[in-house]
């Protein structure tokens, strides 16, 4: 019998928390170049066609997983896919999966809060310096300042441990006094302040150029270049998917498991897809695009991933009252980004309160310490390189988040679809839910089409990661700057370590909470 765990307090406050683990920073930043760099209207097609052949499909999986998991006493994913997967396969083979599940789980919810937490500060710094005036200074280009910030490692480092900080504080609460609070404070600001800055984008006018204004950049946004879309637009939208839905993490499971064994999953993952979208699609694509589309033209759009810390603060020197609207869009980053660190840190804490005992502050303070650990190698390498590149951010990245979740959200479908069996999995969906998955979209979707797209998406990232020489012992992208070889190869030992370990610690307490059970049942036979 599972013992006693913490819900949620309201249905609110888990909608809340839920759409803040999917609203992060791809919504607001990675999106709109995305969408703008791979054929604007005409990327939208693979887009939404990844989202309800992937993205809807797996989020049923997920919140289902969760509560199945709950139930059982497992916030953590290790044994909620044993559970699902031993009558299947025995539980010899079930104890692997389930420890396969755990260790990429594991990996993504350490290496991903390592960067990302970083560029949680980064956006917590840069609100600071929107109301101080610390990038306003013309004679210094927004390049320039950026570079100064991250390369000055008591400047970001005291914004990344003050990020952190909070994250603990926030997580030794507990579900409802903290992860909940938060959410229910943290997601309304982040919309209001949306719109405000929603509105401010669509009224600026055209004060740099007759031809930029925000309406074009819109139009720049949304008309279709079926030109520019390729075969690489429909992976760059089916990735997009999987990140801006915090799909493959585990911690969608992790959320899901504090639900009460009735709760509706159904209406509740299609409310925080729902809201998702809104933020990402409406309020993503409607702010940081018009706006640098209105100062900087083509040029603002085709910032890519400069284009939040580089390109914007460009444009919020030039923009009557900038430095407020400046620091409404990254305290809008921050919120979004906050959100969903903060799952992603719980999931850590809840494995050391499931499977070692360990009460949930002073796991928050061991989770504090461990990014501290292993995110001091992504604020280092700039300050000692004296570079910009980010390697070792990158080639983390690159891995655990992109490729790996990918893996992840197949080997769930699979696992449901096709382990746990439809008969199961729908019974568990449905139970409690005011709309009903039917067989029909469970045999299709959940048993077919999604498993066969994840891994037509997954082949194919293997050719594009192939091509771009991303498993070369050398990497293309470091091979011209040997300066920056050692970090890369430091991450990879890193993943590998972090791999090897999660592993470890998901099979050892699988065979330890079930173990005996299996002995025991094996010595009556």
């Amino acid at each position: 019998m599972a013992e006693s765990r913490e819900n949620w307090g309201t249905k609110l406050g888990l909608i809340l928390a839920m759409a803040g683990n999917a609203i992060g920073l791809g919504n607001f930043w990675r999106f709109p170049y995305q969408a703008a760099s791979n054929g604007g209207g005409a990327f939208m097609l693979p887009y939404f066609a990844a989202l309800l052949v992937l993205g809807i499909p797996i989020m049923y999986v997920e919140w289902m997983q969760g509560r199945f998991g709950g139930k059982h006493g497992h916030g953590t994913l290790g044994c909620t896919v044993y559970l699902q997967s031993k009558d299947a396969m025995g539980d010899g083979f079930a104890a692997i999966i389930g420890a396969v599940a755990g260790m990429l789980v594991f990996s993504v919810t350490t290496l991903v809060n390592a960067y990302y937490n970083h560029i949680i500060g980064w956006t917590l710094g840069y609100t600071y310096l929107s109301l101080t005036g610390g990038y306003m200074d013309k004679a210094k280009s927004s390049a320039d300042v950026f570079v100064h910030y991250i390369q000055t490692p008591g400047l970001s480092f005291m914004f990344w441990i003050i990020a952190l900080a909070l994250l603990c504080y926030a997580l030794s609460r507990g579900v409802q006094k903290g992860i909940e609070a938060w959410a229910r404070f943290m997601m309304p600001l982040l919309y209001v302040l949306g719109f405000i800055l929603i509105i401010r984008a669509l009224t600026l006018g055209s004060p740099a150029n007759p031809d930029w204004s925000p309406l074009k950049g819109l139009d720049y946004l949304w008309s279709p270049r079926w030109s520019d879309l390729k075969w690489t637009s429909a992976l760059a939208a089916a990735g997009q998917i999987f990140f801006t839905l915090s799909l493959g993490m585990g911690i969608i499971q992790n959320y899901a498991s504090y639900l009460k064994p009735d709760d509706d999953i159904v209406l509740s993952a299609t409310t925080t897809v729902f809201l998702n979208e809104f933020a990402e699609v409406i309020l993503g694509g409607s702010i940081a695009i018009p706006i640098a589309y209105t100062f900087l033209g083509m040029d603002g759009i085709k910032s890519g991933v400069g284009l939040s810390f580089i390109a914007l603060p460009n444009v919020f020197r030039m923009m009557p009252g900038g430095g407020i609207f400046g620091a409404f869009w990254f305290l809008v980053l921050f919120f979004a980004g906050f959100t969903s660190a903060i799952a992603m840190y719980n999931y850590l804490i809840a494995l050391l309160e499931e499977d070692l005992n360990v009460p949930r502050k002073t796991g928050a303070i061991l989770v504090f310490l461990l990014y501290i650990l292993v995110g001091l190698p992504v604020g280092l390498e700039p300050a000692l390189t004296k570079t910009a590149d980010l390697a070792f951010l990158t080639e983390l990245d690159n891995w655990v988040g992109s490729y790996l979740l990918v893996i992840m959200g197949l080997l769930e479908v699979i696992v449901v679809g096709w382990l746990f069996g439809s008969k199961r999995s729908l019974e568990e969906m449905n139970r409690g839910s005011y709309w009903k998955i039917s067989e029909a979209f469970f045999n299709v979707m959940i048993k077919w089409v999604t498993p066969l797209a994840a891994a037509i998406l997954l082949i194919f990232s293997t050719k594009d990661y192939i091509k771009a020489g991303y498993f070369k012992i050398i990497p293309s992208f470091v091979e011209k700057t040997p300066i920056l070889v050692p970090w890369v190869q430091g991450a990879r030992v890193l993943l590998l370590f972090i791999l090897i370990l999660g592993f470890t610690e998901a099979y050892v307490t699988i065979k330890r909470k079930y173990g005996k059970a299996q002995a025991g049942q094996s010595a009556k036979a």
